[in-house]
């Protein structure tokens, strides 16, 4: 069964919403601030935080897209954006899902991305695991 993980845009979050191109681009500059490091500390320490390659399909155009492994020990994480009913107001969020036959590297990386763009956007985390994790500010 396909696991799910949300990052939900709340009060006092540093967004409010997101696009999928935000989210991609958001994606390209981890994978940017990887190499950099990698460059510094001369190792290819990218490969080994983002072994992915950013996929899309054309029927899913503006719906989703995933990232897909490079070597065998990553498979594929899948991406999207949306927004749902909270009473009378609407909350957006991210949700990143770990398909059926995906590895444990892919459920380590997923939960490294999450908390990573979490994080950054100040948000509520609901991990795969169910738990909740709060990186908004809170009164």
């Amino acid at each position: 069964m396909a696991q799910s993980a949300y990052i939900k845009f709340v009060n006092g979050s540093a967004v409010s919403s997101l696009t999928l191109e935000e989210l991609r681009g958001q994606l390209e500059h981890y994978r940017d601030q990887l190499a950099r490091t990698a460059k510094q500390l001369d190792w290819e320490y990218d490969e080994a935080g983002f072994p992915y390659t950013i996929e899309s399909k054309p029927e899913a155009e503006n719906a989703w897209f995933y990232l897909k492994g490079k070597n065998t020990l990553y498979k594929y994480i899948v991406l999207g954006v949306g927004s749902e009913k909270n009473g009378d107001t609407e909350q957006h969020y991210v949700q990143m899902v770990l398909p059926d036959d995906c590895t444990h590297g892919d459920k380590s990386k997923g939960n490294e991305y999450c908390k990573y763009l979490a994080k950054l956007w100040k948000a509520e985390l609901h991990l795969f695991n169910g738990r909740t994790m709060y990186f908004n500010p809170r009164k």
